[in-house]
């Protein structure tokens, strides 16, 4: 009798001492609760182990260039070191190892667009006021439909999901840099005098997307593409000089994130009503991801070929905070680049929280 009892003796020892998950046994009280929330926090503590690093190093650039160890000269120079060099050959890499039809996917342009486009025409329709102009409404949703997909969200993602997150990303990013930005720069320029007809928007379209055809990302993914259809490698020097780039454009990238948010603070004129910039922040952080979500699972519904994963890495990748390049276009085109620092501020730091949050609501197990 008694070696029988043993048995369960021991199963119940081992459930009150480990992880009260894999007992036969039922348990209650508060170790129970104490089990459970353990079991939830785990996923948390991983995700944190990866978005904590990420959003750190935005810090450190923030704070090197307030306390001033970072000249405000050198911003833009560091800048050009990730848009001009390092960035292009991260997506280059990527580019070259992702299968042509991940990274032009019509079902995922397809989702991503028209959430951005709704998007941006809510967000002009509910800016507008007598303190915020056209102009400046159409920047700010620019901010509200641009995720930091470039400089953050390839290698984030990446980092939490797999190389395989890479194409839905890019998709999204290309998505970004020809049709939204253009068309928020056309609404922009379109109260400027003498472009406010038909004619005048679509000089000024066809100027924003002449700067996107500028831009090297664009053509860093394409040359990208030539390689992985054609199936063609670097000579070994040439692909360890891409990867030395390559491998420094997560860590510049993101520090250069936090310096040219304090640089679009400093340049900044004037105070921004609460009301005039945190709405746009949360439709960044709130509105877009949850409308990518619905317009994705509504084409699941109608039969469009979009996987649970790429849904699940185009939802995370709205979630990222505004796009810091967009205050430099602001400044450009002499909109209120106070209001849209604030914005992309806001969206930065709040997003530490927000992103990690939808990531452990998505089920994310980094590693």
């Amino acid at each position: 009798m008694q070696q029988q009892k043993c048995p369960q003796l021991t199963q119940l020892c081992s459930a009150q001492q480990g992880d009260a998950t894999n007992s036969p046994w039922p348990v209650t009280g508060s170790h129970g609760r104490l089990s459970d929330a353990l079991r939830y926090s785990r996923p948390m503590q991983a995700i944190l182990s990866v978005t904590v690093p990420f959003f750190a190093l935005v810090l450190c650039g923030y704070l090197a260039a307030r306390r001033h160890v970072l000249p405000e000269s050198a911003i833009p120079g560091l800048n050009a070191f990730v848009l001009y060099f390092a960035l292009p050959c991260l997506l280059f890499r990527f580019g070259a190892n992702t299968p042509i039809l991940e990274l032009l996917n019509p079902s995922v342009l397809a989702v991503y667009l028209a959430s951005a486009l709704l998007i941006v025409f809510f967000t002009v329709s509910t800016s507008l006021n007598e303190r915020v102009h056209l102009k400046d409404a159409a920047f700010g949703a620019l901010v509200a439909a641009f995720p930091n997909t470039g400089f953050m969200g390839v290698p984030l993602l990446v980092a939490l999901l797999g190389p395989a997150a890479a194409g839905p990303v890019i998709c999204s990013m290309l998505a970004d840099l020809f049709v939204t930005s253009s068309l928020c720069i056309a609404l922009a320029q379109a109260t400027v005098k003498g472009e406010g007809s038909p004619g005048g928007a679509r000089a000024a379209a066809l100027r924003a997307l002449r700067g996107a055809l500028s831009n090297p990302l664009p053509w860093s993914i394409a040359l990208g593409a030539v390689f992985s259809v054609a199936s063609l490698k670097l000579p070994g020097p040439a692909q360890s000089i891409v990867n030395l780039l390559a491998d420094a454009a997560t860590p510049v990238a993101l520090f250069t994130i936090g310096a040219v948010l304090f640089r679009a603070g400093q340049h900044a004129t004037g105070r921004t009503p609460l009301q005039d910039y945190l709405p746009v922040a949360l439709i960044k952080l709130f509105l877009h991801p949850l409308l990518v979500l619905v317009l994705g699972l509504a084409a699941q519904q109608l039969g469009a070929p979009l996987s649970g994963f790429q849904l699940m890495v185009l939802t995370l990748a709205a979630a990222l905070p505004s796009a810091s390049n967009v205050s430099l276009l602001a400044e450009r085109f002499g909109a209120d680049n106070g209001r849209i620092a604030r914005i992309i501020m806001s969206s930065t730091v709040l997003a530490f929280g927000t992103f990690s949050l939808a990531a452990w609501m998505f089920g994310v197990r980094p590693g």
